[in-house]
C-alpha cells in the first residue's frame, strides 16, 4: 500500500495548538505553587487599621443649625470659641467670620483637621481660628468663652464634669440634638428637625456663707445641683428656715431667705468668695436699707 503524508500546514497548526495547551498548563501550575506578587505597598487593610477611632462619627451639621446655635450663645467678637468634633470647621469657621470670634476647632482624625484648615483659609480667617488633632477629653477647656459641641448622648455625659470643673462662671456651652442628661438646658430651639441646647456654666457656690443685710446676720447653707439651690439659713437670733427658689445663671444667684424680718429676695453676682448685691440701694433710702453681702465661711 502506498505511503501517504499529512499535509504540512496541518502539522504546523496542530504544533501550535500543542504549544498553547502546555503554556495554559504551566501557568496554572505556576499560580498553585507561587502566589502573586503585589505590585503596589498600598494594603487596604492596613489604611483601615491606621484610621482613628472616633469618639463620634463624623456628621456635618447644617448651616441653618451652625447659626442658629452661634445665635443662641450670643457669640461676640472678643470671645474664645472651643468646637470639639470640629469635623470640617464650619462652626468655628462662621464664629469667625459672622461674629468676629477666635477659637481653636479639635478633631482625632487628621483628615478633617487639613480640610478645616483647607476651608479657614479659603474663608479668609485662618489669622483667627486654629484647628488641631487632640484627644477632645484632653483639651482644656478654661480658656473658652462658648463651647459648641456636635457629639454623642455618651460623649456629652464623659464631658460633663470636664465642663463643670474647668469653664469659668457664664462660659456658655452650646449642643446639636444631645443634651446632658440630668443637667438641664438653660435654653432649647428646634430647628427643623434638629434640636439646639444651651447651658449657661453656673458658679460654684455649695457651702457655707455668712449673711449680712443691713444690721441682721445669718449663716446660709447652700447645696447646689448644676443651676439649682437649696438649704437652710440660721439667723444670729438662732431662728432657721429654708432658703427658697434658689437659682444661678453664670455668676448670678437669685435666693429667698427670711432673716427674721419677713421673706425677702436677694440677687446678687458672685466673685469668688463673695456675694454682692446687683442693684446699689435706692436713691433717697435710708442708710443700709437694701445693702448686703455675702461672705464664704466654708
Amino acid at each position: 500500500m502506498p505511503s501517504r503524508s499529512f499535509p504540512r500546514a496541518i502539522l504546523i497548526g496542530a504544533g501550535i495548538v500543542l504549544a498553547i495547551l502546555l503554556a495554559i498548563v504551566a501557568f496554572r501550575s505556576l499560580g498553585r505553587d507561587e502566589a502573586p506578587k503585589r505590585t503596589s505597598e498600598f494594603d487596604p487593610a492596613d489604611f483601615v487599621r491606621s484610621r482613628p477611632k472616633l469618639d463620634a462619627p463624623y456628621v456635618a451639621t447644617d448651616y441653618q443649625v451652625v447659626e442658629a446655635m452661634l445665635a443662641m450663645a450670643e457669640v461676640r467678637p472678643d470671645d474664645h470659641v472651643i468646637d470639639l468634633g470640629s469635623g470640617d470647621g464650619r462652626i468655628l469657621i462662621a464664629a469667625a467670620r459672622s461674629h468676629g470670634a477666635h477659637g481653636l476647632g479639635v478633631d482625632i482624625d487628621p483628615a478633617r483637621i487639613r480640610e478645616a484648615t483647607v476651608n479657614a483659609r479659603n474663608a479668609r480667617v485662618a489669622d483667627r481660628v486654629q484647628f488641631r488633632r487632640q484627644d477632645l477629653f484632653e483639651t482644656p477647656l478654661q480658656q473658652a468663652d462658648v463651647l459648641t459641641l456636635y457629639l454623642t448622648q455618651d460623649v456629652n455625659l464623659r464631658l460633663r464634669p470636664r465642663i463643670l470643673a474647668q469653664m469659668q462662671p457664664g462660659a456658655r456651652v452650646v449642643s446639636h440634638d444631645f443634651d446632658m442628661g440630668d443637667w438641664r438646658a438653660d435654653q432649647r430651639q428646634r430647628i427643623g428637625s434638629a434640636t439646639v441646647y444651651l447651658w449657661i456654666v453656673p458658679a460654684r457656690v455649695a457651702g457655707r456663707w455668712r449673711l449680712t443685710a443691713g444690721d441682721r446676720s445669718a449663716t446660709l447653707d447652700l447645696q447646689q445641683r448644676y443651676q439649682q439651690l437649696s438649704g437652710r439659713v440660721v439667723t444670729a437670733t438662732g431662728e432657721g428656715g429654708r432658703g427658697e427658689q434658689g437659682r444661678v445663671l453664670g455668676d448670678r444667684i437669685r435666693f429667698i431667705v427670711n432673716l427674721g424680718d419677713g421673706r425677702r429676695v436677694f440677687e446678687g453676682r458672685v466673685a469668688g468668695g463673695r456675694i454682692e448685691p446687683l442693684q446699689p440701694a435706692a436713691p433717697g433710702a435710708p442708710a443700709g436699707a437694701g445693702a448686703w453681702q455675702a461672705v464664704r465661711a466654708g
